[in-house]
């Protein structure tokens, strides 16, 4: 994959949460900007909108 965009959620300084994806018709991946040479997980399309819906559900905050 060779088209990744940063999420518009990605924080402008070194050490916030930086997330890039990209995508072609059947998979989406997901990387670590700060770690683009590093592995990335890559989802069937079908698996993508269950894992963004897991990643903005509530979680409860530990103390």
């Amino acid at each position: 994959m060779d088209n990744w965009r940063e999420s518009s959620h990605s924080g402008p300084d070194e050490g916030n949460g930086c997330v890039e994806l990209a995508g072609i018709p059947t998979h989406m991946g997901v990387r670590d900007s700060k770690a683009r040479d590093r592995a990335s997980l890559t989802f069937s399309a079908p698996a993508f909108l269950p894992f963004l819906g897991h990643l903005k559900s509530p979680r409860p905050r530990t103390p």
